[in-house]
């Protein structure tokens, strides 16, 4: 199933099919490896939805609803 990122929930984890931002953030999201075929894992979602924190290559990075809508998940 393919989905976008920000429809996970706290625990669900998926790989990375692709990024539909542009510019700088995109580039920024790159670099920290949010790239095709990454295993990548939600750990926390704030109580309000915004933001929420995920695991990838080893890392925690906090993401804003707006940016994790642009990473599209198939979940495993």
């Amino acid at each position: 199933m393919i989905t976008t990122l920000n429809e996970l929930k706290t625990g669900e984890s998926g790989i990375i099919v692709s990024y539909n931002g542009k510019g700088e953030l995109r580039k920024h999201l790159m670099e920290m490896g949010f790239v095709r075929g990454s295993n990548i894992e939600v750990k926390r979602i704030a109580p309000l939805g915004d933001p929420m924190e995920v695991k990838i290559k080893g890392y925690s990075i906090s993401l804003r609803k707006e940016e994790a809508v642009n990473i599209e998940i198939e979940v495993t």
